[in-house]
């Protein structure tokens, strides 16, 4: 393992799932984008310390609310809502057909039904509100919240890509690479780093929680995924970090509220 080699995996982790520019040239190939996909949680971990950061200079300002708007509009910024259109699309195509096929069809459909703009609101909506709860208690509980949702969400979603079958069976999607290459040690770098995150934040005994509810949405998601189109795809894994990263911030806002 060269250190040259792995700082391009997670360059090239970086330049598939955010907007921020690398200053290198990288090759993108079928092992190389397996190799990257053990640092997405570490991506993560990146887009969460960006957000935080922006929420805790804000804060200093203006009122909380305010600072999370800023922090969350920051989050979309730096990944170009790739996440949230995965939301969207999800919604609008497992709640706008019964077939397996059209519902994949909707979901590559570039316009937005009414489904996607339900979720999309409720989404941002709930968020922003445990968010703002969360900043009631300090300031420092808002940057622990988002430095782990977006690490731990973002490592859960992508592990779909090592345990469940991609659903599509043509090359429209930009994860289908990933879909046949995440081998164990990928999976498990990509766990254990999402893991390490969340001792360093909460302790033993949070993490132990966090973790279990996290692997039972988990569970949940992708029983939800199989049922409606066999698998996952890159809007389903969307969906999934998104929605790991509500259900996380409730579970911080729980185990919080009682400390």
């Amino acid at each position: 393992m060269s250190f040259k080699r792995e700082l391009e995996s997670f360059l090239l982790a970086l330049t598939f799932f955010t907007r921020i520019p690398v200053p290198v040239r990288l090759e993108y190939s079928l092992e190389g984008l397996s190799r990257a996909s053990r640092y997405f949680g570490l991506v993560g971990t990146l887009v969460g310390l960006v957000s935080a950061l922006v929420f805790y200079v804000a804060q200093l300002a203006f009122p909380p609310s305010i600072a999370v708007v800023l922090a969350m509009v920051t989050s979309v910024l730096f990944t170009g809502g790739f996440h949230e259109d995965g939301l969207a699309d999800t919604a609008d195509g497992f709640g706008g057909a019964f077939e397996r096929e059209r519902k994949l069809d909707i979901m590559k459909d570039s316009r937005l039904g009414s489904y996607g703009v339900l979720a999309l609101v409720l989404a941002l909506l709930l968020k922003f509100q445990l968010l703002s709860e969360l900043a009631l208690y300090s300031a420092s509980s808002v940057v622990g919240a988002l430095i782990l949702g977006h690490t731990l969400s973002r490592a859960f979603a992508a592990s779909f890509i090592f345990s469940h079958s991609y659903a599509r069976a043509d090359e429209a999607s930009k994860t289908k690479p990933l879909a046949q290459s995440m081998h164990w040690d990928e999976v498990l770098f990509l766990m254990l780093s999402a893991a390490v995150v969340c001792l360093l934040l909460t302790g033993i005994g949070a993490t132990l929680v966090i973790l279990a509810v996290l692997f039972v949405t988990r569970t949940l998601l992708g029983r939800w995924q199989k049922r409606h189109i066999g698998g996952y795809t890159g809007d389903t894994l969307g969906a999934s970090q998104q929605i790991l990263e509500l259900v996380l911030y409730l579970v911080l806002l729980l185990l919080w509220s009682r400390s």
